[in-house]
């Protein structure tokens, strides 16, 4: 009796053992199972397909901004002041599409980073880096067509001063590092631990609501209502000049009977080849062709042409040729300023609000998707230059098409 009864309580005490060991067991195995249904998040169909449109995107956007690149080496009518900053933006963008794309991609699909901490603190700089530069180089754009239209005396005068550009381009890398990339560096160190896991790989403020919240107005909304400012004063510029300016800058001596809408004739030669193109920071009169036009309409007219018609003439030709090319510039600068603010406002307003809930308001596919519509903006902006610029459509045309740009251009000469 005693025998059994010391089995007994042997039995009893193993079984208080196994059901105080079961919920430990029970947790570890809905871990695991959270671990693999994460890292298995996705059909092998639908892996395969993100797989093929990440992959897509990325060369879409080396090979779209290797173009840009090539065409202001290879072209030499790119290469005046407001074209450098388009430079420096495909450049950041082109960085953006051969390294933090690929890096990211297995990521994004297995849920784990597999490369280490160094790898992926290297990503986070170059990431935050590159985009924020992507995003400063944009109101660099905006804020010299806005001198362009605006204060176009000044502007001219400083044209050939390669300096200036090159300080406000490095000055861009300077600025966007300072935004983001020493809290990637050394946010863990002040804070005296670090919140990622071991197979992560985010930044370590990414759910401190405060810092998200200055570093975003810096990075996307105090840009964004820059680059708002000086669209507003592009266009308030032409209509103003439309309805006062043009008239009276254009108005010709008494004694000539041309007609006023000569001071709204486009610009001989618009539709010339790459050398003439539409940017008016480059452009330059061509006084020949326009006396040219004169003489033609003139005797038509039964008008003699004297000096003062002439250069009354060729003024008015110049000055409503201005004001339609500084019309196509606030049209192309609109269009990309419209991709930058479609594609990064999603990004930017979700993670204010991922920081403020701690991450747990805020769907993970959601933020994905929101992710990539960032990166996607490094792969518009190459299309978007041939776009809005018949010099960078020239360009690519040369590069791409060299027996169509040569028969195009021969038709011209």
């Amino acid at each position: 009796m005693q025998l059994s009864s010391q089995t007994e309580l042997t039995w009893i005490h193993n079984m208080h053992n196994s059901t105080a060991e079961t919920p430990q067991t029970a947790g570890t195995g809905n871990e695991t199972l959270s671990t693999q249904s994460s890292s298995s998040k996705f059909s092998l169909g639908v892996l395969v397909l993100l797989a093929f449109l990440m992959v897509l995107l990325a060369l879409v956007t080396i090979l779209g901004n290797i173009l840009v690149i090539l065409a202001f080496i290879m072209d030499r009518n790119l290469r005046h002041r407001s074209n450098y900053f388009f430079l420096n933006l495909a450049i950041s963008d082109f960085a953006v599409g051969v390294f933090c794309m690929p890096l990211y991609i297995p990521y994004s699909l297995t849920g784990k980073w597999y490369l280490g901490k160094g790898v992926c603190k290297l990503w986070l700089v170059m990431d935050y880096l590159l985009c924020t530069a992507s995003v400063f180089n944009i109101v660099l754009i905006s804020y010299d067509r806005f001198l362009s239209v605006t204060k176009a005396v000044s502007y001219r005068a400083q044209q050939g001063i390669t300096s200036n550009p090159v300080v406000k381009m490095v000055a861009i890398w300077v600025f966007a590092f300072l935004l983001y990339c020493p809290a990637i560096l050394f946010w863990e160190h002040v804070a005296g631990h670090s919140v990622v896991a071991a197979d992560q790989c985010y930044a370590e403020f990414l759910n401190n609501w405060y810092f998200l919240l200055c570093a975003s107005t810096l990075e996307f909304f105090v840009p964004l209502l820059l680059v708002a400012y000086f669209n507003m004063q592009i266009f308030h510029d032409i209509q103003r000049r439309q309805r006062h300016g043009s008239t009276q800058d254009c108005e010709p001596p008494r004694s000539s009977s041309l007609s006023w809408r000569f001071c709204f004739l486009p610009r001989p030669g618009a539709s010339s080849p790459p050398s003439e193109a539409e940017d008016s920071v480059s452009s330059s009169p061509r006084p020949k062709k326009e006396s040219l036009i004169t003489e033609k309409l003139s005797p038509s007219r039964g008008n003699s042409v004297t000096p003062e018609n002439d250069f009354s003439v060729s003024f008015c030709s110049r000055t409503g040729s201005k004001l339609q090319q500084d019309k196509k510039i606030a049209k192309s600068l609109a269009i990309i300023v419209c991709a930058f603010a479609i594609c990064w406002a999603p990004y930017t307003l979700l993670m204010i609000i991922r920081g403020a809930c701690q991450g747990t308001c805020v769907h993970n596919s959601l933020y994905e998707i929101t992710f990539w519509l960032l990166w996607l903006n490094s792969s518009l902006n190459p299309f978007l230059y041939p776009l809005c610029h018949v010099k960078f459509r020239m360009a690519f045309m040369k590069i791409l098409c060299p027996k169509k740009f040569a028969t195009l251009r021969s038709g011209f000469f």
